[in-house]
């Protein structure tokens, strides 16, 4: 063939490339305009197109590797090519320490090709272990994403979904026909609600945009500093007494909050946002609702991704405690919350804007369990009980002779908040380094986490905490 003809013939590949498909497209919509650069674009899997475009690109700026599966070719289907095409994105991630996006959309594995697509599978497992915590993984559900593929899904740092969208192990159809069927089996909202997607959005262009902005808050790597961002004040009045979710709203930078797992457990809530245009992660209690099981797993998980990339955690602590019932098997999920928290050396910060009781005062904002600065707000209550509880067993002996007991026992637990339980009792024990009004929060944070920007902390030689 002449050299003309391979011209000819490259320029009609490359003509066939551009053309229509979502998988692409995607991609494009993901990067900076004219950013994209595709890798191993003329890839075949025997006759057909490998079902996955892979590449590179700019997101404001920053290179993010990312694949895109493409439905159109054999529904998506994952055989030896395909795999061969993401696991050089993980690898050249690795290399390079930028971060990955993973666009789903794939009915699943290519059935004959049996013990390889096994073989293939593992090694992309082992390749999103592998990067875990060192660049930044975001999975993108816009599509089917069933069995081994939820797993590489799963294991991304936030997984974003359209609305349309499933995610499962297995096929409601085949779990319906055992007799396990589910209402909204596979369904994005199920996915939410079970904690599994960090983010559901109403379609596909809506998801695209927020994976873009999750990357532009995060770092690079896990040894990148954090981005820097405009940013101006927000407008929310900080209400002491408010929602928490407006408390948050109040001292981050305006339009700057994402949140995370919004709606997987209504006992606490996590967000990602900027205070004076640095990325901050900031987990707020609900005061209604105490802390269950999903709320220390989703807590847990998001402090963890928040360490392995150095952004600071701001804890605002208003709760009376764990939930009280007769089974222990929140006793598990606690430990692994206070564990996330006493192994994670990011700088940590706790604001006691309410209750602080006990085991969860110990979890999320004591001093003693590895919060660089707690500070309180005047009304907070520090207590190692419950002041209703601590009044029957240390004052008991002021209940006698006392003719209206219920009254007595307001009386006496509110004297104990004022005094024993108080904040300022607190700071002259040295538990609080400073008590502030509702309304200076935000400048203090400013203050707090510039001082502590430069914090570099070594712990014990291990691979990881057994619980």
């Amino acid at each position: 063939m002449g050299s003309t003809n391979k011209i000819e013939t490259l320029t009609a590949l490359n003509a066939s490339l551009k053309a229509d498909n979502t998988a692409r497209n995607r991609l494009l919509r993901l990067f900076d305009a004219d950013s994209f650069v595709e890798l191993d674009a003329f890839v075949k899997a025997g006759e057909n197109e490998a079902g996955v475009v892979a590449g590179y690109g700019l997101v404001e700026g920053a290179v993010v590797y990312a694949f895109s599966q493409d439905v159109s070719a054999d529904s998506g289907a994952v055989n030896a090519a395909h795999a061969k095409k993401i696991i050089k994105v993980y690898e050249l991630a690795a290399k390079t320490g930028c971060p990955v996006v993973c666009v789903y959309d794939s009915k699943g594995a290519k059935i004959s090709e049996g013990n390889d697509m096994l073989a293939a599978y593992s090694e992309m497992l082992a390749c999103a272990g592998r990067i875990s915590g060192v660049v930044p993984q975001i999975a993108v559900v816009l599509g089917t994403c069933a069995g081994a593929s939820a797993l590489l899904a799963g294991a991304a740092d936030v997984l974003i979904m359209s609305e349309n969208a499933e995610l499962f192990l297995t096929a409601p159809f085949i779990s319906a026909a055992n007799g396990d069927s589910a209402e909204d089996a596979g369904s994005a909202k199920a996915a939410q609600s079970a904690g599994v997607a960090s983010i559901v959005k109403a379609d596909e262009d809506e998801a695209l945009a927020c994976a873009r902005k999750v990357l532009t808050m995060l770092p690079q790597n896990n040894l990148a500093s954090l981005p820097l961002f405009d940013f101006a004040e927000s407008s929310e009045v900080l209400d002491a007494e408010g929602c928490p979710k407006k408390v948050v709203a109040a001292v981050a930078d305006a339009d700057s909050l994402v949140e995370l797992y919004a709606g997987y457990a209504n006992s606490m809530y996590t967000f990602l946002g900027t205070v004076a245009g640095a990325t901050t992660g900031f987990v707020t209690t609900s005061k209604n609702n105490p802390i269950d099981a999903n709320g220390c797993d989703k807590t847990a998980r998001f402090v963890k991704m928040c360490d392995a990339f150095n952004i600071p955690v701001v804890t605002f602590v208003n709760s009376e405690g764990f939930v009280k019932d007769a089974n222990v098997s929140v006793v598990k999920d606690a430990v692994r919350l206070a564990g996330a928290y006493a192994e994670a050396t990011t700088p940590k910060i706790s604001v006691l804007s309410g209750k602080a009781f006990g085991p969860a005062y110990l979890a999320l904002g004591s001093k003693n369990a590895n919060a660089d600065v707690t500070i309180a707000w005047p009304q907070a209550v520090i207590s190692a009980l419950d002041p209703k509880t601590a009044v029957e067993f240390l004052w008991a002996d002021r209940f006698k002779g006392t003719e209206d007991v219920k009254a007595t026992r307001e009386a006496l637990r509110e004297e104990f908040e004022n005094t024993v339980a108080s904040p300022f009792t607190a700071a002259a024990d040295g538990h609080v380094e400073a008590v502030i009004a509702p309304e200076e929060t935000r400048k203090a944070l400013i203050n707090l986490l510039d001082m502590l920007a430069g914090k570099r902390e070594s712990t014990l030689p291990k691979k990881h905490m057994t619980f």
